[in-house]
C-alpha cells in the first residue's frame, strides 16, 4: 500500500433519522466510511479514517479531507450510497493539489455544495510567520 498523502475522516456518529421513532436512526457514516475504503482501494495515497464526531450533528453525515501542508476542507450533507464516488473524487483532486484548494469547477456537486468548513493549514515547527502566511495565501 502506498503511504496515505491525503486523509478523509468520516463522522461515524451522526444519526439520520429514519422516521417518528425516537428509536428509528441509521449511522451513515459507518456506510460512507466502508464504500470509500472499498472504492479507493490500498494503492490510492488516501486513507479513510472514521472518527466518532466531527462536531456538525445537523448535517450528517460528514467527512474533512486534510493532508500535510494543505487547507483542510468539511463537508456535509452526504449521502453514502449516491455521494461516494464524489468524494472519492474530491479527494484524488485534493491530494493532486499543491495546497488543498481544488478549483470550484473541478469540484464535485457534493463538494460544492456541502462545504461547511475550509481551514488554513496547520504550521508545525520552526515555521516562521512568512511561510504560514504563504501557505495561507498563495
Amino acid at each position: 500500500m502506498d503511504e496515505a498523502t491525503v486523509t478523509i475522516f468520516v463522522c461515524i456518529s451522526c444519526r439520520r433519522s429514519l422516521g417518528d421513532a425516537e428509536e428509528s436512526f441509521d449511522q451513515p457514516g459507518r456506510d460512507l466510511a466502508d464504500a470509500l475504503r472499498v472504492r479507493l482501494g490500498d494503492q490510492t495515497g488516501v486513507a479513510v479514517t472514521p472518527v466518532d464526531c466531527l462536531a456538525v450533528c445537523k448535517r450528517p453525515c460528514t467527512v474533512a479531507l486534510a493532508g500535510a501542508g494543505k487547507w483542510t476542507y468539511l463537508i456535509g450533507d452526504l449521502d453514502p450510497d449516491s455521494h461516494a464516488e464524489e468524494v472519492v473524487a474530491a479527494a484524488l483532486s485534493f491530494a493532486a493539489s499543491e495546497n488543498g484548494i481544488v478549483a470550484w469547477r473541478e469540484r464535485p456537486a457534493s463538494f460544492r455544495k456541502g462545504v461547511i468548513a475550509r481551514v488554513p493549514p496547520i504550521m508545525v515547527g520552526n515555521a516562521t510567520r512568512d511561510s504560514a502566511l504563504e501557505a495561507i495565501d498563495p
